[in-house]
């Protein structure tokens, strides 16, 4: 019951609607003990022969009024529990998106997304199912049960209500014995569903891998080895489940057996009538549903219990990067200083930075280069506090990158990563992604400085086209494109693109370059390749390994020295022209 405490937070909040709900069930169990006292007295007046059609009427009339009262009354508890249960539901779901968003990459690396999509659906339905079902088998199985069992015992015979409530503490034992087993195997069943979510997303994600490898047979094959998993788990969740209503049904039927041989010594002996009886064995009767509610609440809660476990640990999670208290709101302009001694990711000896002094003035363009993993990639996230340096700092303006607030940074920087991502929806909101209240005009002319324009008019919807999950009807080279045009429409103080042109043919990359310098007069851009001609006319050039600086100049001064970028460069151009030879061929 531990997770109705847990809960209570909420149960407060929406005090007037649970309390409003819970006093309309007690009427309604209240109401329901008077049918079975109507039955007795028309038996008792059927036994002694004085049944007349006027009485048999009224009496049928007042069961029909309760009747109506009924069911009203409970269409009306169920709107007030259940819909503050949706209500919860939409509340948590709601903190553990924005919670999600607030969550630096991190955080998604350590965890699945198939887990997050299960902790989002599964769980919260388990934890609405005990806000809802849960209360009102609570209270049911508490009033129903307590008021039957006062009028058996205060207007028939305390005696017979005793005997009759022999079996019930095992009911209890058994109860409880099943909730912990439900408690531990419904865990093991949400994360074999978490497992078999993530598989899903990820085969979905990469299907055009798995075709082009042809791989699907031993995919599938996989995807069944972790539906037989979960299959199983839940199996095993339900041979628990099971045990509930044979032991409650067996337990009653003791209760009735117990009744009716010790009811009928008392009508033989004139301790009660035979009207009396009757109403007992309905009274008893209508403790069926209480005790059935009672296992029930033990198979709802149990679930609950560990759901809402599992959803409280990961909103649990603090955030890596926060604001600092009186943070500056105003983005950002101005120059910007890297004095970073040193940089470790999360469970790594080496540093992944280490020793950068670079000074960019407000307006220049700075071209990054070196191998894969240099740390090319990492330097420039830090520009966006993805993560927080641990020794040293980035400054704008003279100040430290800390003493803004996360959204002027992310303001003040537009980001075009490797991986391009696209949404589900059309071209044109794709690209205003970031100014959803951009016109037509300004989407087309960052098209065109995207050098993308042309390739969207091919299209037979145009702007209108819908991409497909994660862009998967475009090419490469045109999803690098609207994500360029998508930051080029947010026009930020301080543009980067991270190797984001590496898909797109020499050509196109000059006249992205060309448009992009002609634009972005008096702003900060930041370049990082591995096709060197795509920085070659960036004011400072750097080139990165093992994490520092190990060069720095312009083009000319880097081409001057015999170092990496020359060679780099040299070796690019030989390779260009083999390649022009052996197209002109």
């Amino acid at each position: 019951m531990r997770v109705f405490i847990d809960l209570m937070w909420y149960f407060k909040q929406e005090k007037w609607q649970y309390g409003g709900g819970i006093a309309i069930l007690a009427v309604v169990s209240v109401l329901s003990l008077l049918p079975p006292y109507i039955v007795g007295v028309i038996v008792d007046h059927i036994s002694m022969n004085t049944l007349t059609e006027q009485i048999l009427w009224q009496w049928m009339l007042v069961l029909f009024v309760l009747a109506v009262m009924v069911y009203i009354l409970r269409f009306v508890w169920r709107i007030l529990i259940f819909g503050s249960a949706i209500r919860l539901a939409r509340l948590l779901r709601n903190q553990l998106y924005e919670h999600f968003s607030k969550m630096t990459s991190s955080f998604f690396q350590k965890r699945r997304t198939g887990d997050l999509m299960a902790h989002s659906t599964n769980d919260i339905r388990a934890v609405e199912q005990t806000a809802g079902a849960g209360v009102l088998t609570l209270v049911d199985s508490l009033t129903m049960g307590g008021f039957v069992i006062i009028t058996m015992a205060a207007t028939i015979s305390w005696e017979l209500t005793l005997i009759a409530l022999i079996p019930m503490p095992f009911m209890a034992l058994a109860t409880s014995k099943y909730g912990s087993m439900l408690h531990a195997r419904f865990s093991k069943a949400q994360a074999a569903f978490s497992t078999l979510n993530d598989k899903v997303q990820e085969s979905m994600s990469g299907i055009r891998v798995t075709k082009t490898f042809g791989y699907e047979t031993e995919d599938v094959e996989s995807f069944k080895k972790e539906s037989d998993h979960v299959v199983k788990k839940n199996v095993e969740v339900a041979k628990v489940d099971a045990l509930f209503d044979p032991t409650i049904s067996l337990i009653v039927g003791m209760s009735f057996f117990l009744s009716i041989v010790f009811g009928s010594r008392y009508v033989v002996a004139g301790e009660i009538t035979i009207g009396q009886l009757t109403s007992f064995t309905v009274y008893l009767g209508l403790l069926i549903w209480p005790m059935l509610a009672f296992g029930w609440l033990f198979n709802i809660v149990e679930r609950g219990r560990a759901s809402y476990d599992r959803v409280r640990n990961l909103l649990s999670v603090k955030q890596d990067i926060v604001d600092e208290p009186g943070a500056l709101t105003k983005p950002p302009k101005g120059d910007l200083t890297f004095e970073i001694n040193e940089f470790s990711y999360d469970q790594e000896e080496e540093p992944a930075l280490s020793s950068i002094q670079l000074q960019i003035t407000r307006g220049e363009t700075l071209g990054i280069a070196g191998r894969t993993g240099s740390g090319k990639t990492t330097l420039v996230r830090s520009l966006m506090r993805d993560y927080d340096i641990q020794k040293g700092s980035i400054y704008f303006e003279n100040r430290p990158i800390t003493q803004y607030t996360l959204e002027a940074i992310r303001t003040t920087v537009g980001y075009v990563p490797q991986d391009h991502f696209l949404f589900s929806a059309t071209i044109a909101d794709n690209i205003s992604f970031a100014k959803p209240d951009a016109s037509y005009y300004e989407i087309i002319q960052a098209a065109e400085l995207a050098a993308i324009h042309e390739d969207i008019l091919q299209f037979e919807e145009g702007y209108e086209t819908m991409v497909g999950e994660r862009g998967v009807t475009l090419s490469g080279g045109q999803k690098q494109r609207i994500s360029i045009a998508r930051a080029i429409l947010k026009d930020p103080e301080i543009l980067v693109l991270d190797d984001s042109l590496s898909a797109v043919d020499a050509k196109t990359e000059e006249t992205i370059l060309q448009h992009l310098r002609d634009i972005r007069r008096g702003k900060t851009t930041l370049i990082t390749a591995h096709r060197l001609s795509a920085i070659k006319h960036a004011d400072q050039i750097i080139v990165m390994d093992q994490g520092t600086i190990a060069e720095h100049g312009s083009h000319d001064t880097l081409m001057d020295r015999n170092g990496w970028y020359r060679n780099m460069y040299d070796h690019q151009q030989l390779e260009s022209l083999v390649h022009k030879g052996g197209e002109s061929s």
